[in-house]
């Protein structure tokens, strides 16, 4: 009882299913410059794709190795006619059938009550070939139904693939699941047959990971706002199903900045984990079910 109690302290949420926690290790911490404040890492084809706030938005190829990413060269502004678009991307959502995704989370006062939160369908082939987003937006969509922020995700419910997006602030948080359909036809969010569905979660989600071989979604989060890393995988299914959160388990990892992204690579025993920070930015990480 006394860590079921613990668990709901750190996490805000209130449905829990425990397991014993998986064994994390950090294998290497190094930097990667020229990211400005790294904000997130996609990962597809054998590629990592990691996004930041530079003196644009903007994103850069690597080739994972064992513990290091070595550059392809490819780097692309978020840029439309030589000006700054998605200027803080939080989110990629690809699955190579669908309509692809980045969010652009701008917060809008100093205190965070008041956020700006922006999905762009995306041309993603194009943006790859073209090296800029000129030409490759689809569609503009405010998302209005957020609280604070946007950062896409692909999930899979029930055997059909939703966009899920998440909260970042301290009270009111929620994942919420998007028909990406219709969600590449708004203009706004809040517009009818958008939302699916939506559960509560605990504070300071900065991205979004999904599991598919173990249908676990992962919120990526901060302890407190802005600083020390925290890993919370759910039941995904239970938690669209209850409308909370339902918490398989937590991974706090002793690091005091703030903890951006998190992708796995080709297996789901190693990943890479991202920061803000400007030097030990990227994290290999294993993870032992």
């Amino acid at each position: 009882m006394k860590l079921l109690v613990a668990i709901a302290a750190l996490t805000g949420s209130f449905l829990f299913y425990i397991i014993p926690p998986a064994n994390v290790k950090i294998n290497r911490s190094y930097t990667v410059d020229s990211l400005g404040a790294c904000q997130g890492a996609h990962y597809q084809h054998g590629k990592v794709y990691l996004y930041g706030d530079r003196e644009t938005g903007m994103m850069r190829a690597y080739i994972p190795g064992k513990d290091t990413l070595t550059w392809t060269g490819e780097e692309y502004k978020l840029t439309q006619d030589g000006k700054d678009l998605i200027n803080h991307p939080t989110g990629i959502a690809w699955n190579g059938v669908g309509p692809t995704f980045i969010g652009n989370s701008i917060r809008l006062n100093a205190e965070g009550t008041q956020w700006r939160a922006v999905i762009y369908s995306i041309n993603w082939e194009g943006l790859l070939k073209t090296h800029t987003l000129d030409g490759n937006v689809l569609r503009v969509i405010e998302d209005d139904a957020c609280i604070q922020g946007a950062r896409p995700e692909y999930v899979k419910y029930k055997g059909k693939w939703y966009v899920a997006t998440a909260d970042y602030g301290n009270h009111g948080n929620e994942v919420r699941l998007y028909n990406p359909e219709r969600l590449a036809q708004v203009s706004h969010t809040k517009e009818d047959g958008v939302l699916f569905k939506k559960f509560t979660c605990g504070p300071w989600v900065q991205n979004l990971h999904w599991i598919a071989e173990k249908n676990i979604l992962v919120l990526i989060q901060n302890q407190v706002e802005g600083r020390k890393w925290r890993l919370t995988y759910l039941d995904f299914e239970r938690s669209v199903a209850s409308g909370e959160a339902v918490v398989l388990k937590v991974v706090d990892i002793d690091k005091p900045d703030e903890l951006e992204g998190f992708t796995f690579l080709s297996t789901n025993q190693t990943g890479i984990a991202v920061t803000s920070s400007r030097k030990d930015n990227v994290h290999f990480i294993n993870v032992n079910w």
